[in-house]
């Protein structure tokens, strides 16, 4: 999580379109006018009075009632000491996960499932590899992992062509296995979710891969060796 410091210095943009009334409609009116193209998923009153929490993809801004100006940034209860913004985001990112749904992820599964996270990985990072490499261990802890692709290097890259060729083969668990063993593989093509995989990611605020996101919603950045992960997954 970013620090404290970082997260308060909020960026406050100016819309270019004014609405009339405090309402949902004049929100979505005045935000679709800045951020066309932005699919709005809900508005609702904050926990500050005149400030509407928006929810958008995997992000979550603040609006002013009347539509007119947008904040980005975390919303912390200084009382409680609690940051309600990273709260509310696990539930977007959960909610964003069931909407991309398994059946656009590849998902190594034990016989004994106790948790489910969901990775964002590269085949070409080295501790994606590594992660991978270790995969019966953390079916033995049992930890299903549903693998979505982010290469880092962008569409049309090697890794991208990579990930789209794992998705398109007969076994893409056995593919991508053999991709991040560095085994060569038949190029393929065919309609695959990696463009989609990589929008999420970018809105949960990717900045390395492996990116771990639990079933609660909450991200643990970078590689967790399984019987760690398993005890972080206890304690949620």
């Amino acid at each position: 999580m970013k620090k404290i410091t970082h997260t308060l210095a909020l960026t406050l943009l100016a819309l270019t379109s004014p609405a009339l009334f405090a309402d949902e409609a004049a929100i979505k009116k005045a935000l679709s006018e800045f951020m066309p193209g932005g699919q709005i998923d809900s508005v609702k009153p904050s926990e500050v009075k005149g400030l509407y929490e928006v929810s958008m993809g995997g992000n979550i801004f603040y609006a002013s009632e009347d539509g007119k100006y947008l904040l980005q940034g975390q919303l912390f209860d200084a009382e409680a000491k609690k940051n309600i913004t990273e709260t509310k985001l696990a539930d977007v990112r959960k909610a964003s996960l069931d909407k991309v749904g398994e059946q656009k992820m590849i998902i190594f599964k034990p016989e004994n499932s106790k948790h489910v996270v969901s990775i964002f990985t590269d085949i070409d990072c080295g501790y994606c590899r590594k992660l991978h490499s270790e995969i019966d261990q953390y079916m033995a802890q049992g930890i299903t992992i549903r693998y979505m692709f982010f290469p880092r290097a962008g569409k049309g890259s090697d890794s991208y062509k990579k990930a789209v060729s794992v998705w398109c083969a007969a076994d893409k668990n056995k593919a991508l296995t053999a991709a991040k063993k560095g085994e060569h593989l038949d190029a393929k093509t065919c309609e695959n979710p990696v463009d989609e995989h990589m929008a999420l990611g970018e809105a949960f605020g990717m900045n390395g891969t492996p990116m771990i996101v639990t079933q609660k919603g909450n991200i643990l950045p970078g590689y967790v060796p399984a019987a760690q992960l398993a005890k972080v997954l206890t304690s949620e």
